[in-house]
């Protein structure tokens, strides 16, 4: 059967790479390095369209009554074109420049992502200087450490502790990084094997409004784009504290020098090792690799292809409690089970086709597949169980992932109505090999085997939405998607195979109208999904197998000076289930029903030429409902989040950034009882960038604060104790951290 699906995707992915297109076709590349530009912004008469990721655009032979054309995007210059003298198709070319907030406008187009301008301004003026700050690029999101560098970041976002991904969906380059079913939590989501220097673009969104963004997509959704291009070959080197070396080299394979780049084949590597900050040292290392092609393969379509491969591996000193500190039996940045730690890899092969028609029409054809490895040993109660042999444990799995994208899009420019129609088909299949929880001690022998199977999870996905614009003023995008899910759980101590089916529709609406160019509006609702964990989902009487969750968002994204840029929201989410994953004894808890509100609160301002100011400011009221008030508190769950900092940007020259995070003291129970402390944490970071080189210095926690980047509260029994302890347990923070950097282009 598997070979069947297989082949079928194989045709429909090369069903349609052989389209003709014409018409007012345009193409726009950077003046430098000739590389093509996605999302530039083009407004022509009363239309505002934006180029792909081949820098194309088509006006789709309409008759232009404007004389000009003004081309823009955050990082480049403006550029208006007389259209008396075009021959199509035509090539127009745009200078970089330190964009200015004075030439952003709102424009109906954000619409087709409320955050577009935000995230355009904030790629352009910050770029990702490690893997950490790859997911802070999102308002709102904090994200925390807590087993070495080597493990999945725990999130936070909009009311929730995420734990490694359950509400929120991550992908890179339309493959999926969440993993369903996972031997340590559902929709764990590695981001380690992308390697920073070569994100492109990241987009974002809040809440489960989106047609194409499915499972695990109710807090929002998060998807990184890898370069298609590199504009230079280069090499970079880090060094800093605690042992700590990073090297990164880029190479273009194409060498040929053209007017324009129609084509790119390019090598990436990336080695990482540090000792880390904990007494213990970490020994952690990573390794990144990457080959990637894309270029024409006919007049109407471009295709993409890339392999990867991920391998990391470290010791971890894992979740202290107060009193162990306290008492004196070790240090803030010690460790009570010291042979924690794992090992892990990924291995991604991604292809795509993308088709352009004349009348408007895109398609998109994607396969993907995924080989995976994880190896976990954590210790989270001590001696609680086991109070000769500890009770550390060991999760691990094997897995691949088949997955196949689909995607249509007709832009209809012909009737008063302007409508955009988007339809899809999604398909993701894991096949889970040996998925176990071992009872093991310092991390060299197995006492005994706790869970151990087989998991199959498939998952077949169908969108539709249509969006319709009124007067250039109010659009409106009304969606349907429909997801079917088949869990298969093949146990292998017990001897017994059970399996579950479930058919979900999710309905969802978008409002958008802009009262002129710098006031927006927008009113979002809709239903969103996160499915649980296939152990779980096949027990007769287990928690439903997709629990629903519904929203709305009511916001504004206004202009109103020239250097500033504001965008709120007020927001509402209800969850028919929330899980809490337990990870020693791997059961999945149900926490009942949930509803959040909160406001969101966003600022983009332009102090001086090249001096920038940004803020983001998240507060919400999370709460469990059908129970008593006072037992209603969601533990861990952000109430008051706030970023921001100052960034001096130029082309060449002396650029650096002052920012900051705080999250204030939450709940760390039900009753809110035991409270996990915020924090206030400041980074710097300062270079010199000229044309062949760049050097610089980077800094984390720079007023050396002592803080807790993760906290639990966890019932734990050290090894001289009679009883277990309820308390906060924790990770520390990064101390003061300094790294140098220097890199080569040539």
């Amino acid at each position: 059967m598997h070979n069947r699906i297989i082949l079928v995707l194989v045709l429909l992915v090369f069903s349609k790479i052989c389209i003709s297109q014409s018409g007012n076709v345009v193409y726009v590349f950077d003046a430098d390095t000739k590389i093509p530009l996605q999302d530039v912004s083009i407004q022509v008469d009363d239309k505002l369209l934006f180029t792909d990721e081949n820098g194309f655009s088509n006006f789709f032979n309409s008759k232009l009554k404007s004389d000009s054309i003004f081309f823009e995007k955050a990082g480049y210059s403006k550029k208006g074109l007389s259209t008396k003298s075009f021959q199509y198709p035509v090539s127009i070319f745009l200078n970089k420049r330190i964009t200015s907030l004075t030439a952003i406008n709102i424009t109906s187009g954000n619409s087709r992502n409320i955050f577009k301008t935000i995230s355009d301004l904030d790629i352009h003026l910050r770029p990702v200087n490690n893997s950490q700050e790859v997911l802070r690029m999102v308002p709102g999101l904090f994200i925390g450490q807590h087993a070495g560098g080597g493990k999945a970041e725990q999130l936070f976002l909009r009311g929730f502790d995420i734990d490694h991904g359950t509400d929120i969906s991550i992908s890179a380059d339309g493959m999926p990084v969440n993993m369903v079913s996972h031997a340590h939590g559902q929709e764990y989501a590695d981001l380690h094997f992308i390697i920073p220097e070569l994100i492109e673009k990241i987009d974002f969104n809040k809440g489960p409004y989106f047609a194409d963004k499915g499972n695990f997509t109710t807090a929002g959704y998060v998807d990184f784009r890898t370069k298609n291009f590199l504009s230079d070959d280069f090499v970079k080197v880090e060094g800093g504290q605690f042992n700590t070396f990073r090297a990164i080299v880029g190479i273009n394979l194409l060498k040929k020098v053209e007017k324009i780049k129609s084509r790119s084949f390019y090598i990436a590597g990336e080695g990482s090792f540090t000792q880390g900050y904990f007494d213990n040292p970490q020994h952690f290392q990573r390794f990144n690799g990457i080959i990637k092609y894309h270029g024409k393969i006919s007049p109407s379509s471009v295709a993409t292809f890339s392999l990867t491969a991920f391998n990391s591996r470290w010791n971890a000193s894992g979740q202290i409690p107060d009193r162990a500190v306290a008492g004196g039996l070790t240090g803030f940045y010690g460790a009570i089970d010291n042979t924690e730690g794992g090992n892990t890899s990924r291995y991604n092969v991604n292809a795509e086709i993308q088709s352009n028609v004349s009348n408007g029409i895109v398609f998109r054809q994607q396969l993907y597949y995924s080989r995976y490895h994880f190896n976990l040993f954590s210790n989270f109660t001590f001696f609680k169980g086991d109070s000769i042999n500890g009770d550390q444990i060991r999760q691990r799995e094997y897995r691949n992932i088949f997955g196949y994208n689909g995607s249509y899009r007709k832009i209809n420019t012909k009737s008063t109505i302007k409508m955009e129609s988007n339809a899809g088909l999604q398909i993701r299949y894991d096949d889970i090999n040996d998925i176990a929880l071992d009872h093991t001690k310092n991390r060299t022998s197995i006492i005994n085997t706790k869970k151990s199977g087989d998991i199959h999870e498939l998952n077949i996905a169908g969108y539709w939405s249509q969006r319709f614009s009124f007067s250039n003023q109010l659009n409106i995008t009304s969606a349907l998607r429909a997801d079917y899910f088949q869990n298969k759980y093949a146990d292998k101590l017990n001897y017994s195979t059970l399996q579950s089916d479930q058919f979900v529709i999710s309905p969802k609406i978008q409002f958008n109208y802009q009262i002129n160019r710098n006031v927006q509006l927008y009113l979002y609702s809709g239903k969103g999904f996160h499915n649980n964990d296939t152990r779980v989902a096949v027990l007769q009487n287990g928690k439903k197998v997709v629990p629903p969750a519904y929203g709305a968002d009511i916001g504004t994204i206004i202009k109103p000076g020239k250097k500033l840029l504001i965008q709120t929201a007020f927001w509402y989410l209800w969850l028919q289930q929330e899980f809490v994953y337990v990870g020693d004894e791997g059961i999945v808890e149900a926490g009942g029903k949930s509803r959040r509100m909160g406001f969101d609160f966003s600022l983009r301002y332009e102090l001086l030429n090249n001096l920038f100011a940004d803020a983001d400011v998240s507060i919400a009221n999370p709460r469990a409902t059908g129970v008593n008030r006072n037992e209603s508190f969601l533990p861990l769950a952000p109430r008051f989040t706030s970023v921001g900092g100052l960034t001096y940007k130029k082309i060449a020259g002396w650029n650096g950034s002052l920012r900051y995070r705080y999250m204030a003291n939450r709940p760390a129970n039900e009753t809110n009882t035991v409270i996990a402390k915020g924090y206030f944490v400041t980074d710097a970071s300062l270079n010199f960038t000229q044309k062949k080189w760049e050097a610089g210095v980077a800094i984390q926690n720079l007023f050396n604060v002592k803080w807790k980047e993760t906290q639990f509260d966890t019932e734990s029994q050290l090894q001289d104790e009679n009883t277990p302890v309820s308390e906060i347990h924790f990770t520390p923070g990064t101390p003061l951290f300094a790294r140098l950097s220097f890199t080569l282009f040539f």
